[in-house]
């Protein structure tokens, strides 16, 4: 029997009901400093009643566990932990209109070998994750492109909480590392203003990554490479990796069974205009056969039989570029981003794809924490899938999403969200999707 789900017009209320009583404690705790006389609550230290002073400006809810957390950092031992609650919906066109509640619990582990054991340049990452509730999908939009694309993470058939990363790493230089375990593709194409995992900045599968290489290079699976740094930041990639998903299995009985799948990046930073930004090439080949198109939290397809057909293919463009830097901090501003991709369009049903678009921090005075973004996409439908493909009558898909991420506290962001999607399944109208996110780190 399935635990019930809370519902996020339930959720949501029962948060602002404690940021009020938060934000009770804090102005009473400040007037609390305030007769004391004492600032002791403007250090490390905190006195007795004065332990939510910070509570407005800590980057985690549950702050420094009592010193523990900072500690634990200090002897090379990270924990992040966070939970992204969606309310979306098509509020019109689609196939159906109806609004659901999904979320995505994300909880990583990091391990400093040098601080825990000496053995410089060793580190291990674990992440755990899991998915809730229901999101929106084809059936309800119509389009294959998933519009949360994080609410569909790890898995579309389990809400148990599986281990997608698991990945040693050993720096050999500043300038080399190699990698070894089971990895997470989420984190690459890496873009300044359309990345961000679908917590901090776009929701659509199309501003998340470049869904060209959705079909070649699996979400979560056992994989070995290496990366080429500048500045600690990796200029150039290169992964061998098991030819199919394993997100909810260790991996090691299925590896290479299917074949092998091969990816690489490379990444370069930019000073246009004297400001920073990226340009960056990619491309990816599997070689397993393909007989049908296989269900894909990132893209949702239905189970689509095809001719047999061995390989896959994609290469790929990736840019972003500052166009204005706060003076007074460089890590914010805003600029424009791009992607490009080209497929084989057998089996890859995507077979072009373009993005464009405008994001970065709030211009808005005294919001310079807050994000936003706007963006369009256009993706060409494969016209050599045969019958079987075409008794979807897929066609050419398009659309825009708009978002603001207003940063209510450092550990707390909520962000309205609007795509008008169109294309995808032949019978379904164009789609006016409306939602909601939130997003709680601990």
């Amino acid at each position: 029997m399935k635990t019930p789900r809370p519902h996020f017009a339930v959720i949501f209320p029962i948060l602002a009901a404690g940021w009020l009583f938060a934000a009770s404690l804090a102005t009473a705790e400040e007037a609390y400093e305030a007769d004391l006389g004492s600032g002791e609550c403007a250090g490390e230290s905190c006195c007795l009643g004065c332990c939510y002073c910070d509570l407005w400006t800590r980057s985690q809810l549950t702050g420094d566990w009592l010193g523990h957390r900072s500690s634990m950092a200090e002897r090379g031992i990270v924990f992040e932990a966070d939970v992204t609650q969606f309310y979306e919906g098509v509020a019109a066109g689609g196939l159906q209109q109806r609004f659901r509640y999904s979320g995505h619990g994300d909880y990583v582990l990091k391990f400093d070998f040098d601080k825990l054991s000496g053995q410089e340049g060793l580190f291990l990452q674990l992440r755990a994750e899991h998915r809730f509730g229901r999101a929106i999908n084809l059936l309800d939009t119509g389009k294959f492109a998933a519009t949360s694309v994080l609410a569909n993470l790890p898995s579309l058939n389990t809400e148990d909480l599986l281990l997608t990363n698991v990945i040693i790493t050993q720096a050999l230089s500043e300038q080399f590392v190699v990698f070894l375990g089971k990895i997470d593709t989420l984190d690459g194409d890496m873009n300044a203003f359309a990345h961000g995992r679908g917590k901090t900045q776009f929701l659509n599968t199309n501003f998340v990554f470049n869904p060209i290489a959705v079909q070649t290079t699996p979400y979560s699976t056992l994989a070995a490479g290496f990366s080429i740094l500048r500045d600690f930041e990796p200029i150039f990639s290169f992964s061998v990796l098991n030819a199919t998903d394993t997100a909810t299995t260790s991996g090691f009985n299925e590896l290479f069974a299917d074949g092998v799948a091969l990816a690489a990046e490379l990444r370069l930073p930019t000073s246009f205009l004297g400001l920073p930004g990226h340009q960056g090439i990619g491309a990816g080949w599997n070689s397993k056969e393909y007989i049908a198109l296989a269900q894909d939290p990132r893209v949702i397809l239905p189970g689509v039989p095809i001719a047999p057909t061995d390989g896959s293919w994609y290469v790929k463009y990736n840019f972003d570029q500052y166009l204005y830097v706060d003076p007074c901090d460089s890590t914010r501003g805003w600029g424009i981003f791009g992607r490009a991709g080209l497929s084989d369009g057998n089996p890859n049903p995507l077979h072009w794809t373009v993005s464009l678009g405008v994001g970065g921090n709030s211009p808005i005075c005294g919001r310079e924490a807050d994000r936003f973004g706007i963006g369009w996409y256009y993706g060409a439908a494969s016209s050599d899938l045969g019958k079987n493909f075409d008794a979807i009558n897929p066609s050419n898909g398009t659309g825009v999403e708009m978002f603001y991420n207003i940063a209510v506290t450092p550990w707390f962001e909520l962000t309205p969200d609007l795509q008008i999607l169109d294309g995808g399944i032949g019978i379904s109208d164009t789609a006016v999707i409306c939602a909601l996110r939130g997003n709680l780190i601990f």
